[in-house]
């Protein structure tokens, strides 16, 4: 698996680091962690000409500090990924931060991965913007990281009978591994329409009962909820009763009645879920 992982020298750079590192993959991953220096974002939209108005001076200062940090983050993230045992290489690039991690990304074997939030001001690497747009537009799965690294012994898998949540077992299955029996906990959540017919509450309760089954013959403990309402309002609901550590669902889904759609359930997933968060192409 080839693994992009953005860094900017804040903490949630390096948690997103981290948690490839504690990740119970199969097999480690091959990882490049990416520093984007955008210098576009100095100069705001409403300041066209900032030479004209003094401002070049302490453009000039930015654009010099924000190389230097690049070169802080290089020697940090290198020294990261030796401790964490990681196969890797650390880029920097100019240019636009979402652009930039989707021109890295591999196909959809790959996995990128982004902190929640990064550093402000000048360095914003904010998730309304960088994480939406790579969440919308990857071509592979994307790992939204929003907390402090740890053990990943709760997930919450989100399934609608789609390809995509096909998919996200896959994922389970193939790429990630219990580190004993019964070592990791996964919910196998079905969101019911609210006005399902009886054949649908049926074939969603038999889609997660063939979901669980191989779950649990793949080593995982596993548990099966469902409840009617809207995608996105009951997985997060679920995420936090449940205190999961990661939700994995598929980046698309069923229309109209399947209604899981990338630009509606992914986005508020990657916004409001109270846990980390891996979408899954």
């Amino acid at each position: 698996m080839k693994v992009v992982v953005t860094v900017d020298g804040s903490k949630y750079g390096r948690w997103a680091v981290q948690w490839i590192g504690g990740m119970p993959f199969v097999k480690r991953p091959a990882v490049t962690a990416l520093h984007v220096v955008d210098l576009a974002a100095l100069r705001a939209p409403f300041v066209p000409q900032p030479a004209m108005i003094g401002y070049e001076v302490p453009l000039q200062a930015e654009k010099k500090r924000l190389e230097n940090r690049a070169k802080k983050v290089v020697a940090e993230t290198t020294g990261l990924l030796k401790a964490l045992k990681l196969r890797g290489t650390v880029t920097v690039e100019k240019g636009h931060v979402a652009p930039s991690i989707l021109a890295h990304a591999g196909g959809r074997s790959g996995l990128v991965v982004l902190g929640n939030r990064g550093l402000g001001n000048f360095d914003r690497f904010f998730l309304g913007s960088v994480s939406a747009q790579v969440t919308l537009h990857a071509s592979c799965s994307v790992l939204v990281v929003k907390q402090p690294p740890r053990p990943v012994r709760r997930i919450l898998l989100a399934v609608d009978g789609s390809k995509a949540s096909d998919r996200a077992l896959h994922f389970l299955l193939h790429d990630v591994k219990p580190a004993k029996k019964g070592g990791i906990e996964v919910t196998v959540l079905y969101v019911l329409p609210p006005f399902a017919y009886s054949e649908v509450a049926v074939a969603g309760i038999n889609l997660a009962h063939r979901y669980a089954d191989k779950l649990a013959a793949a080593g995982y403990c596993v548990h099966e909820a469902y409840m009617p309402g809207d995608p996105a309002d009951e997985i997060v609901a679920a995420a936090k009763s449940r205190r999961a550590d990661l939700v994995v669902a598929g980046a698309k889904g069923l229309s109209a009645v399947g209604r899981f759609l990338l630009g509606s359930v992914s986005t508020k997933l990657v916004r409001h879920c109270p846990c980390s968060i891996l979408v899954v192409r």
